[in-house]
């Protein structure tokens, strides 16, 4: 069954105002990690906008697990579905724990406060993820790492079985990168839908079974990493010259992108 199917999904902010998104068109199923590339600007934070049903004035259909959502109220769609922003540095240097509870907020009641159990998720998820040891750590004292790696376990606890992310190693490191999207690909290992955006066609080729390319809001590719990135493909959306190269290593054969030799 399809976790999300988007059904030609077209978007302007005005009446008279141009298209963000046109007749945009892809499904995810169980266990997809699907990353979204395109330059800044063509439709992809617009995109998820409309997934999570905070703006619902599109044309075309966006199902999530067959239901309608933009019939979905806000609870109703994220008892399904999660996002998760890029981490920032925090306003209140709440503890990670009290960080990650705040994702119980769909399971709640108005009145309704949590229980040990939702302590025991919160501090599963963290396990999960390796950073049981951050629980008291004051959440703008960690690392930006380590903060996204929060953010996740966050959504673990909204138990949602898709989670969106918004480029989420944007402003990390190279290591903290390689953890962030070695977790990500856990989770889609144990049955999670991964739906990311990225600026990094690497990070499709490495650890992405599918591929969306956005281009003047439209989708201009769709399937699999090494058979739709190409040179041609990126040159097009990110105007640099590069060669896709194949890598070997211990565990799979995969590409990754090369700069061509540039004169300075």
């Amino acid at each position: 069954m399809k976790t999300l199917d988007i059904q030609h999904v077209s978007f302007a902010y005005s009446k008279k105002g141009p298209q963000v998104l046109k007749d945009v068109s892809f499904s995810t199923e169980e266990g997809d990690l699907l990353a979204v590339l395109g330059p800044n600007g063509v439709g992809k934070s617009t995109l998820f906008k409309c997934m999570l049903g905070f703006m619902k004035k599109y044309e075309g259909k966006i199902f999530l697990n067959g239901a309608d959502v933009s019939e979905m109220t806000h609870k109703q769609i994220a008892k399904q579905i999660a996002y998760i922003p890029q981490s920032t540095h925090p306003v209140f240097n709440y503890e990670v724990l009290d960080v990650v509870m705040m994702g119980l907020t769909s399971q709640l009641t108005l009145l309704s406060s949590p229980k040990q159990e939702h302590i025991k998720e919160a501090r599963d998820a963290l396990e999960s993820l390796g950073i049981a040891h951050l629980e008291h750590a004051g959440y703008g004292e960690i690392s930006g790492g380590e903060r996204q790696l929060v953010l996740i376990a966050r959504a673990l606890v909204q138990k949602s079985k898709i989670l969106i992310m918004d480029e989420p190693t944007a402003n990390l490191d190279y290591g903290n990168q390689f953890r962030v999207m070695q977790r990500v690909a856990g989770l889609a290992k144990n049955g999670y839908t991964i739906i990311l955006s990225t600026h990094n066609p690497d990070h499709a080729f490495i650890y992405a079974n599918r591929v969306v390319m956005m281009y003047g809001g439209k989708v201009i590719a769709d399937g699999l990493p090494d058979e739709v990135l190409d040179a041609d493909l990126i040159k097009k959306v990110y105007g640099v010259d590069v060669m896709v190269n194949n890598f070997e290593n211990t565990c799979r054969t995969h590409k990754l992108c090369v700069p061509k030799d540039t004169e300075f």
